[in-house]
């Protein structure tokens, strides 16, 4: 018999979509549900702190999910690092407390001033006396996939025609155009975040749920069941299809 498996898109510090989405996994699948969390908790929304607060406790009770590394939240774990570490992946112009990235939203909501015209350095003095080393330590042993019943659940895509096991780290929580140009079936199918679109969209190779959370639109849940995949919405499932 088929279980089903739920995975949550990038929820980028969205508390109250978050909480609306795990209740319709409860409605849908009970209090133990498996459910998979896609990585980019944090930035740009409000609530980073305390999504932080409900994913941990969730782990502390033995809640059956699965935590994945999302860019965002490497780049925070880089950040709160002595001496702090910036990600070479950005361009040379932006850096993650930037209001485009939304590290200075997670900073507010830990009472730390990130404001354009503070030095960084001082910035970081400031989150190292405010955020819990608990938050820190959660996102630093985050595994970068999930696989499960042929599917791989990833941040934000796999290198095509590279092996899963040969994968790296940049391309599993940052890779985007190769990715989703590639139009043949990849050894699973991928489930993953990363890139914005306007509803979940099944491709057939991958399926994507980042539904723009960060740009306070809809958090996405869905659920994988025998080799099918639903929307979960207030009125049930709906189909998710390529």
């Amino acid at each position: 018999m088929s279980v089903p498996i739920y995975a949550i898109g990038d929820i980028h510090g969205q508390m109250q979509e978050l909480d609306r989405v795990l209740e319709l996994i409860k409605k849908d699948g009970g209090s133990n549900a498996s459910v998979v969390f896609l990585g980019d908790y944090m930035d740009r929304g409000p609530d980073s702190q305390t999504v932080l607060n409900t994913l941990i406790d969730g782990q502390l009770k033995n809640n059956n999910w699965k935590f994945l590394k999302g860019n965002h939240d490497r780049m925070f774990e880089w950040f709160m690092g002595q001496p702090l570490r910036h990600d070479p992946y950005l361009m040379v112009e932006l850096y993650w407390l930037h209001k485009r990235l939304g590290g200075n939203t997670t900073m507010a909501s830990y009472g730390v001033d990130a404001s354009g015209s503070r030095r960084e350095k001082d910035v970081h003095n400031d989150a190292l006396s405010a955020v819990p080393q608990a938050h820190i330590d959660f996102i630093a042993q985050m595994p970068l996939t999930h696989e499960k019943d042929g599917i791989l659940f990833v941040h934000a895509g796999i290198r095509p025609m590279v092996p899963i096991s040969n994968q790296s780290e940049e391309d599993l929580i940052w890779i985007r155009h190769e990715f989703h140009e590639y139009r043949s079936p990849h050894p699973k199918l991928i489930v993953h975040g990363h890139t914005p679109v306007n509803k979940a969209a099944h491709y057939g190779n991958r399926v994507n749920l980042d539904t723009g959370a960060g740009y306070g639109k809809p958090l996405t849940a869905a659920v994988f069941e025998a080799g099918q995949a639903w929307v979960l919405t207030e009125n049930g499932r709906r189909t998710l299809a390529p």
